[in-house]
């Protein structure tokens, strides 16, 4: 089965997945494993982990809005976004405004809204959103807050985690694995 690797998830939480239309990420500690590294110009480099860029395109597959909100600056995260084909929105003071108005900019509410956050500056959006998910090792004052906890950690595979529950949930995965499985048809 495809979501073996999400048990046991209780049915509370493949519940919230389900409504979800629009899933919102924190970039460092959640989309990276929170390391900052600048090179001697002073230009910032972070690592990406491959699975979640897959989970991502997967969840644009699928119909859902997908966005970046970050309250760094940086073109690093601008450029993966691009990569990806999801808006980043970097430098944000306020995580929840932009979430409201992301939503509501797409026809949604934050009923339909999901935020993948680790630390404190993704508290205040976590507990306005209708799913709130932390990776492994989000700090530990986000936990009460976390309607569900990944077994990944930040940038290593925590936010593809994430895109499996939502996919599996709404029954994408099913149809999105036979499509990318289907043999290509003969000229």
């Amino acid at each position: 089965m495809l979501s073996d690797h999400l048990d046991p998830c209780p049915d509370d939480v493949r519940e919230r997945a389900r409504r979800v239309r629009l899933a919102c990420f924190d970039v460092d500690g959640t989309l990276t494993d929170g390391r900052l590294f600048f090179d001697d110009a002073g230009r910032e480099l972070k690592a990406f982990h491959v699975a979640d860029g897959q989970g991502l395109v997967l969840l644009r597959r699928a119909g859902l809005r997908v966005a970046f909100v970050t309250a760094r600056a940086g073109e690093v995260v601008a450029h993966r976004a691009a990569e990806l084909g999801v808006p980043a929105h970097v430098g944000v003071k306020d995580k929840l405004a932009c979430v409201r108005a992301i939503a509501a900019e797409a026809g949604l509410s934050l009923d339909e809204a999901a935020f993948m956050g680790d630390d404190l500056p993704d508290l205040r959006v976590m507990r306005h959103v209708a799913f709130a998910v932390a990776p492994a090792n989000a700090h530990p004052w986000l936990h009460p807050h976390a309607h569900w906890r990944t077994r990944a950690r930040g940038g290593e595979g925590a936010v593809r985690e994430f895109c499996d529950l939502l996919l599996t949930a709404q029954g994408h995965a099913e149809r999105l694995l036979a499509a990318i499985a289907e043999p290509e048809p003969s000229a």
